[in-house]
């Protein structure tokens, strides 16, 4: 959305009936790519903000709660995660994430729009400074593609950081996509991806958990984390896996993790498991 008269940004949420506002100081960069619109402003209160198509993507003050939740809980529920996938993440935080974890050796990163990267490089430098590791391999296509057509049982860990379940983006929500996903994840496997507000979105997370468990994984787990920049304040990933228990995960490792994180403890990990009465009924 545009600013209006005293320079808020303002994300309207019709499902929830609410908004969310910024102060901005200054409009820093906007253009239209192939894909989507992309919009990247200095904010008074959190610093950086980059709006794909009038929502929300992140802030400086905050993205290290989603990108903390989003990869070491999936890289912990692994017994040995070596071989790691991300479909989407333009903004290279949870590839920033995932690249502490000294065990893994390879990641390939599939996102479909350049331009978020390199704007990322430009407005979020401290997210993109592990773009350089050699362990990293960026490819910018389609990622649905790339799924549909990598080789059987050729990742570990497979983590889905897309936009809202629109446009582009609408594809990594389905049974097919998923099916992909469990034939290329080996024998132990855990898939893992951002599934919205679960006060506002309960329909999209429990038609993920169902679609997930059609697709042929054992299990399924929501985590629940609180994220200020969304609607609501508050976020889930949805995790699967294949040959492996999401609530057993390798808590002494993540207890002596060779690298600072701002929110995930084991203790956040496994309180992110509990399952609140209020989301119970989740199917899977």
């Amino acid at each position: 959305m545009a600013l209006d008269e005293q320079r808020w940004f303002i994300e309207e949420c019709e499902e929830g009936g609410t908004a969310l506002a910024f102060r901005i100081r200054a409009k820093l960069h906007e253009e239209q790519t192939p894909y989507q619109r992309i919009a990247v402003y200095e904010t008074e209160a959190f610093g950086n903000l980059m709006v794909i198509d009038g929502f929300v993507m992140l802030t400086t003050r905050d993205n290290f709660l989603y990108h903390e939740m989003l990869s070491h809980p999936a890289l912990y529920a692994h017994p040995a995660p070596r071989r790691v996938v991300i479909v989407g993440g333009g903004d290279c935080g949870t590839l920033r994430e995932v690249l502490r974890h000294p065990e893994v050796e390879r990641v390939v990163q599939v996102e479909i729009d350049e331009r978020v990267t390199r704007l990322a490089e430009r407005y979020f430098p401290e997210l993109t400074e592990a773009n350089g590791d050699p362990r990293a391999e960026l490819r910018f296509e389609d990622g649905i593609r790339w799924m549909r057509e990598a080789a059987p049982g050729s990742a570990d860990v497979i983590i889905v950081d897309s936009t809202d379940p629109l446009g582009p983006a609408e594809g990594l929500f389905t049974e097919a996509f998923y099916r992909d996903c469990h034939r290329v994840l080996g024998e132990q496997g855990v898939l893992v991806q951002q599934s919205e507000s679960p006060l506002y979105h309960r329909d999209l997370i429990a038609a993920m958990r169902r679609a997930m468990r059609a697709a042929g994984f054992g299990q399924v787990a929501t985590l629940t984390f609180p994220q200020p920049c969304y609607p609501s304040g508050w976020w889930t990933a949805t995790q699967a896996g294949k040959g492996v228990d999401l609530h057993r995960f390798r808590e002494e490792d993540a207890r002596r993790r060779p690298f600072p994180t701002r929110y995930y403890t084991p203790e956040i990990h496994r309180g992110a498991l509990a399952v609140p009465p209020c989301l119970a009924d989740l199917p899977g």
